[in-house]
């Protein structure tokens, strides 16, 4: 019979140990408050901090008895986006703010949630556009990040 477990902190990457399961999660599920969150062998943890924090790839939720739960970045279909060189890149990467599109910005590449109407713009911008599947880590955007740091937030 699953059951329900309450997260108590956040771990980031590298500071926690062997977890006893693990929850996949997609771009927009990471980014959480107060949530229910099911893990891979059934069992849900709530999630209720005072503070939205954003679960990083591999990092992990405490639960009160102790445990760890481990985050996993789940694949997401994407389009990867190269232009012809870095000014072209940075060009693209207007074209795609000015859309308010979640876009994950890297060296000479960036990616984008599936949508062809914005794949058909890319191409007519001169765009290299190719179907990916792997995680997504778009940028949060200016306004989604706390004033305090995480660790402050949930070690009250």
């Amino acid at each position: 019979m699953p059951q329900t477990f309450r997260a108590v902190a956040y771990v980031s990457p590298g500071e926690a140990g062997l977890a006893f399961d693990l929850a996949i999660l997609m771009h927009d599920e990471r980014r959480v408050r107060r949530r229910m969150l099911t893990l891979v062998h059934g069992d849900q943890v709530l999630v209720d901090f005072p503070e939205p924090v954003t679960l990083a790839d591999r990092s992990a939720l405490r639960l009160e008895d102790g445990r760890l739960v481990e985050i996993i970045a789940g694949e997401e279909n994407l389009y990867e986006v190269r232009g012809r060189d870095d000014l072209h890149l940075m060009r693209l990467c207007w074209h795609l703010g000015n859309r308010h599109l979640k876009t994950q910005i890297e060296p000479g590449r960036v990616l984008i949630l599936r949508d062809h109407v914005i794949r058909d713009m890319l191409l007519g911008l001169g765009a290299t556009v190719t179907d990916v599947s792997e995680p997504f880590h778009p940028e949060e955007g200016a306004y989604s990040h706390s004033h305090e740091p995480v660790h402050a937030l949930l070690n009250r």
